[in-house]
């Protein structure tokens, strides 16, 4: 549904907003939608495996010198259906929406499984901006595994974000949005973080403690696709993790990048504009309704 460029075509309203007008911007813009008709689209439903020698998380470290670096994390696992898609098609809203407010933003998107089944529970992309996120979103492959229990290997990820993730040019605490439906392990298995990740960890580590360390460094909000049978429980232990305010349900995969943005944009002060480019795209109803969930957040402040 989403390209890149100026296109609005297929907007509710498309001569109610435009991306930002400067030469520049225009210029990127055109550059990034011909770019992408030449690549022929996004590949990572039709990928069979990820292409390791960009998103393996084996040896690997995370580095950005952006001022304004953003990490999104998906759990690509069967359960939650067709929810990573409807996320990874959003790239261009997503860049184009937020790279207006902070042209030197980068991204860096994430994949998780579990790793007690699945071949590939974790894969990282390097940081990128532009037409470069697309390269890097097709090499994940959304393998569609999954454990059972309820809980797949978030903290596995979130050991990895703590030990192997630099941003020292960062302005403030970056932005870490995680989406996902399950809980995760009460231990981060030394021999799963050797196996996957690398080095010589001894001992397992307290999972509540790693992601309390992470929140420090990360300012993280996990948006949630809802668990029939066990969602109580583990919206519980996510608040113990993160705090309440920062553990926010939703109730369909069309929303999930709106929310994303609307928090951003008002925590970088540009939710007016957010506001104009939603409701260009979506009903007035919509709009009110994800702005009044944000309300009840309090979200003001990219370092709060």
């Amino acid at each position: 549904m989403y390209g890149w460029g100026d296109d609005y075509a297929d907007w509710r309203n498309p001569k109610a907003y435009r991306f930002s007008g400067s030469p520049t911007a225009r210029k990127s813009r055109r550059k990034a939608a011909r770019a992408s008709e030449q690549r022929g689209g996004r590949k990572y439903l039709n990928r069979s495996q990820p292409d390791l020698e960009r998103v393996s998380p084996r040896d690997k470290r995370l580095h950005t010198d952006s001022p304004d670096p953003l990490v999104v994390a998906v759990d690509v696992t069967g359960s939650m259906a067709s929810w990573p898609y409807e996320i990874f098609d959003r790239l261009p809203l997503l860049y184009q929406t937020l790279s207006q407010y902070r042209p030197e933003l980068e991204i860096a998107f994430v994949a998780i499984g579990d790793a007690t089944s699945d071949s590939y529970p974790l894969q990282v992309c390097d940081f990128a901006r532009g037409i470069e996120l697309e390269d890097e979103l097709n090499a994940l492959y959304g393998e569609g595994g999954g454990g059972g229990g309820a809980r797949e290997s978030y903290e596995l990820f979130a050991d990895f974000l703590l030990h192997n993730a630099r941003a020292p040019e960062a302005r403030e605490r970056p932005f870490l949005i995680l989406y996902g439906d399950e809980g995760f392990y009460e231990r981060v298995s030394a021999a799963q973080v050797r196996y996957h990740i690398g080095g010589q960890r001894k001992g397992d580590r307290d999972s509540l403690k790693v992601w309390r360390a992470l929140g420090e460094a990360w300012n993280i909000y996990h948006f949630r696709k809802p668990y029939p049978g066990g969602d109580e429980t583990i919206c519980a232990q996510w608040a113990e993790a993160l705090g309440e305010e920062r553990v926010l349900p939703l109730d369909g995969a069309e929303r999930a990048v709106d929310m994303a943005l609307g928090l951003i944009a008002r925590a970088w002060g540009h939710y007016a504009d957010f506001e104009q480019n939603m409701a260009a795209r979506q009903p007035t109803a919509a709009v009110r309704e994800l702005g009044r969930r944000l309300d009840r957040l309090g979200c003001t402040g990219g370092a709060a």
